[in-house]
């Protein structure tokens, strides 16, 4: 690490936060000096744009310019049209924001930002304007020149000044993970660790897999990033993908053999070895040909009359060969970061296929009641003012807008609005000192940047800590539009108080009104992310579902991840089972075996088809416990009928992977017995 990349790291939240403020204010110089109406619109997207790094800030202003000009496009459309009809406009108005804060909690990927954007800014806009809806163009108009202002001040900045590249962030991140997946490897092996340890560490893995994999999709915005830093990064990313599920799978198959106390001797000191191996980084490429070379030594042949520790013996020993190819792949794909070097010239071992695209999970139904929660926030807000006659009282259902949807994430939404109610008493506070105390005594531009540099300082070095990240911005974005610098100042302490109460009447209503729409908590969330598994698993059995091994590990990982977030509600049983990526395997071994049984004659394929059909059904109704015994039995006369198959790679294919759906589904079952088919049957 070289002296200055160690100093951007030792300092990151207070270099974030001086950037920041310098931009914020070069933004609002330049608006006053073309004497744009708003010029504080300028400072606030500075806030709003900025992130820790180059990449992230520039795909964030793209989405925003974005997200601002089709919000404007509505604005103009709705606001002439309908200003004679509020109760209409209010309700056209909520229903924009309900419909793009949907896209954008479906949507989940950095790309969602231009969704949720687009739904606020009509409020932002349209209810600010509604008497003086002439002018609806013209403001329009302004307050785009003024975002995209700040949007370019706030990316200039980014990349002049001590910038820090995503894919050095990246690549940071992913050496950690690596690092973490080779101890947790090497636990697996050794038996090290309890398995309530092991699965937190799988959880944490995953939640960090994902986190990396949001970050990865900003480095197509930077421009010092090459083409192959990106694809060798895909590329280990689908590494990364295959090395939770694997362990899992090596940990079910030496459970099985704890039936067969001579069968688990012959390979502890493979898996020893191997440990050995990882704890010394996985560095050695000629250790790792010689791992290949004993394993491939002890792998039993599977003849007809094959007992279980030969079949679990086998399994488990291509599953090990596997875990040494991707692991040496890793160490090939993170030289290649480094270098610079195209991944396809890697003479990688293990290929998992093609650049397939990651499919994140998507709950739509805790969608809609989000979206609709705020949607009906905004309605509540906007009538109330209306019914009163309250003219200032239109901020109301602006700050519901906003606030709503930057909460709509949360799982439990009236404890997160009780914990921000007092942020907002704090921007109000702070406004309300500024306004009256300070202001007054400023006179030039100068003294005014020195007087906010304290506040702002502070606000953006809590915006770059994770721990504070959410409440630094919303303090810093929100002071900023609450104080509306302009070139001359008026204070008027009747129009402070009626929009402090508007702020906080707003933020209420939007706590109240989604916690009742929303009753549902963490708890149901975790339970849809738990039974959407199975789900998952039923449409791979009927061939509904995407049959891509890529794409089912990230969808079923993202998951993962998301209840790592919800882990305390989980039930302790249900939270093995996820965390040992049960239903991801048996779905990977499904799909691996029906392309193996292509090779197999048409009896045997139908037996395997027939078990997949019966399977379907039960998962897609299963929510906990164990499966039923009698597919169990089904399943066990489907291996018999396998074994009866002329020897071949197919053929021991599909062993290994019905053994993996035995293992995964069945974990705690007793061992496969060999059992007689008489010639021509098939199992049912």
């Amino acid at each position: 690490m070289t002296q200055g990349a160690s100093f951007r790291d030792r300092h990151a939240a207070l270099i974030f936060a001086l950037r920041t403020f310098a931009a914020a204010m070069l933004a609002f110089s330049i608006a006053l000096l073309l004497d744009m109406p708003r010029p504080y619109w300028a400072m606030a997207s500075v806030y709003i744009t900025s992130n820790l790094f180059t990449g992230a800030t520039t795909s964030k202003a793209v989405y925003r310019i974005l997200g601002t000009l089709i919000g404007g496009a509505g604005t103009i459309v709705l606001v002439p049209n309908l200003v004679n009809a509020p109760e209409l406009l209010s309700l056209c108005i909520a229903l924009w924001v309900g419909i793009c804060l949907y896209l954008s909690l479906i949507d989940g990927t950095p790309r969602s930002y231009v969704f949720m954007l687009a739904g606020y800014t009509v409020a932002l806009l349209g209810f600010p304007i509604v008497s003086t809806p002439q002018a609806a163009f013209d403001i329009v108009v302004s307050r785009v020149q003024e975002i995209t202002l700040g949007i370019v001040c706030a990316s200039v900045v980014a990349m002049l000044v001590l910038p820090r590249s995503v894919a050095s962030a990246v690549t940071t991140q992913t050496d950690a993970w690596l690092a973490g997946a080779r101890r947790l490897a090497a636990d697996v092996l050794t038996g090290r660790g309890s398995d309530q340890e092991r699965d937190s560490e799988r959880m944490r893995l995953a939640a960090a897999a994902s986190e990396i994999d949001q970050l990865g999709r900003r480095l197509g915005y930077e421009a010092t990033a090459s083409a192959n830093t990106g694809r060798a990064l895909q590329r280990l990313r689908q590494h990364m993908l295959s090395l939770l599920p694997l362990l899992g799978s090596i940990e079910d198959r030496k459970l099985s053999l704890n039936w067969h106390e001579e069968a688990a001797a012959r390979v502890a000191s493979m898996c020893t070895r191997i440990a050995a191996w990882l704890n010394a980084g996985g560095r050695d490429g000629q250790e790792a040909d010689a791992l290949r070379t004993a394993l491939d030594e002890i792998r039993p042949v599977l003849g007809a009359d094959a007992d279980w520790s030969d079949i679990a013996i086998s399994g488990l020993v291509v599953r090990l060969r596997n875990l040494v190819d991707v692991m040496q792949d890793c160490r090939l794909l993170r030289e290649a970061i480094s270098e610079g070097r195209n991944p396809e010239s890697l003479p990688l071992a293990f290929s998992p296929g093609g650049l397939a695209v990651a499919i994140p999970h998507r709950d739509y139904w805790s969608a809609l009641l989000a979206a609709g929660s705020v949607a009906l926030a905004v309605l509540s807000c906007s009538c109330l003012s209306i019914a009163t006659g309250w003219s200032d009282g239109v901020a109301a259902p602006l700050f519901a807008a906003v606030v709503g949807s930057f909460l709509a994430g949360v799982d439990d939404p009236l404890p997160a609005f009780r914990n921000f109610y007092g942020v907002f008493l704090v921007v109000i506070a702070v406004h309300g000192i500024y306004l009256f105390g300070v202001l007054p005594r400023i006179t030039t531009l100068e003294v005014l940047i020195v007087a906010l540099m304290p506040t702002f300082l502070l606000f953006g070095w809590m915006a770059a800590r994770p721990a504070t990240a959410r409440l630094g911005a919303i303090l810093a974005i929100y002071l900023s539009v609450q104080l509306a610098l302009t070139e001359t100042y008026s204070a008027d302490f009747t129009s402070y108080a009626n929009s402090s109460i508007a702020l906080m009447l707003g933020v209420a209503l939007t706590g109240v009104t989604c916690g009742i729409v929303r009753l549902v908590g963490a708890d149901w969330i975790a339970n849809r992310l738990l039974r959407s598994n199975w789900t998952t698993l039923a449409s791979v059995a009927e061939r509904r579902s995407d049959q891509d091994p890529f794409a089912l590990a990230s969808l079923m990982q993202h998951r993962l991840a998301l209840l790592a977030a919800r882990i305390t509600v989980v039930p302790a049983d249900a939270r093995s089972g996820a965390a040992n990526l049960r239903q991801l395997r048996t779905a990977l071994n499904i799909v691996g075996v029906r392309r193996a049984s292509l090779g197999l004659s048409r009896c045997t394929r139908a037996a395997v088809e027939a078990f997949f059909a019966r399977l379907a059904p039960i998962c897609r109704t299963h929510t906990a416990g164990p499966l039923p015994d009698g597919l169990i039995g089904q399943l066990d006369s489907t291996i018999a009928l396998t074994l009866q198959e002329p020897s071949s790679e197919a053929r021991d294919h599909v062993l290994i992977g019905l053994t993996g759906v035995r293992s995964g589904l069945f974990p705690e079952s007793p061992a496969y017995q060999p059992q007689q088919i008489e010639p021509g049957t098939i199992a049912a």
